[in-house]
């Protein structure tokens, strides 16, 4: 059982993700790597910054009991509801969870956000690849479309990351996908279920349906949100939902089938 005011590295990996994961606080300072999906913020300077932060949140250090149990409960003072990772980093990595190497990150801006850029009218791997930024990367990350002839200079002047188009280093290698190089660089292939959708991701970008059987559901998913919205940002704001579904089903319901029968109430028969 947890102590107080703390939560396991079981539990909040079972939440990373997630819609609805908490606020992720790293204090560490100066570490090659991040807990997925967290902010780095130092400890020191909490007055600061805790009115930006979301309730509820997690703070995470170490070993859990350095920084973050102070930060935990000024954040709870302010009136967010706080919790430490019980055992900190070292925990997390003793569960073999993965962590995101920040050399694999661009540039943050003023406001230590990581920006991309990609181009408009987006389909699958545009859609994806913000979803997986956002939801594992950098909750802040700030996604651009604008016409494909403009993302070069974009990216130059706004020292952002140029990705899924020709010749950058975020965009397809052979037959993978963006998606796929993401998951991969970032280090997070180990998460459950990212595999599994990296998969249908692949399938339903590259043409290859029949690499997963619900790569063909996707592409026709992606091509309605497509006619749906003139925005591309409303468009990516509902992509949202779509991929955390998906995800959810390669992590957890991936082997579960459907049939008419699951559905009749307890002891009837099918007429």
């Amino acid at each position: 059982m947890p102590a107080l005011n703390t939560i396991t590295s079981d539990k909040l990996g079972r939440l990373i993700g997630t819609p609805s994961c908490p606020a992720l606080i790293d204090l560490r300072p100066g570490r090659p790597d991040l807990l997925p999906g967290s902010l780095r913020r130092p400890a020191e300077t909490v007055e600061d910054w805790s009115g930006a932060v979301s309730a509820p949140a997690v703070v995470i250090c170490g070993n859990g009991a350095e920084a973050s149990p102070g930060v935990a409960a000024y954040l709870r003072s302010r009136g967010v509801e706080a919790e430490v990772l019980e055992g900190g980093i070292k925990a997390w990595t003793a569960q073999g969870q993965p962590l995101v190497r920040e050399s694999a990150l661009p540039p943050r801006d003023r406001l230590g956000r990581t920006v991309w850029v990609t181009r408009a009218r987006p389909k699958v791997d545009r859609i994806a690849c913000p979803w997986l930024i956002r939801r594992f990367v950098d909750p802040e990350a700030l996604i651009l479309y604008v016409a494909p002839g403009e993302v070069a200079r974009v990216a130059e002047q706004l020292q952002a990351a140029p990705f899924d188009v020709d010749g950058v280093f975020w965009s397809h290698r052979g037959a993978l996908c963006s998606f796929d190089v993401m998951v991969e660089e970032f280090g997070l292939a180990r998460l459950p279920g990212l595999g599994r959708l990296a998969e249908v991701v692949r399938g339903a970008d590259t043409g290859h349906p029949e690499i997963a059987p619900q790569a063909a559901g996707l592409l026709a998913a992606s091509l309605g949100l497509s006619r749906m919205f003139s925005s591309d940002e409303e468009q990516l704001a509902a992509g949202m939902l779509l991929y955390d579904a998906f995800f959810r089903w390669a992590r957890d319901a991936w082997e579960e089938t459907h049939t008419w029968e699951s559905h009749l109430p307890k002891g009837r028969a099918r007429t």
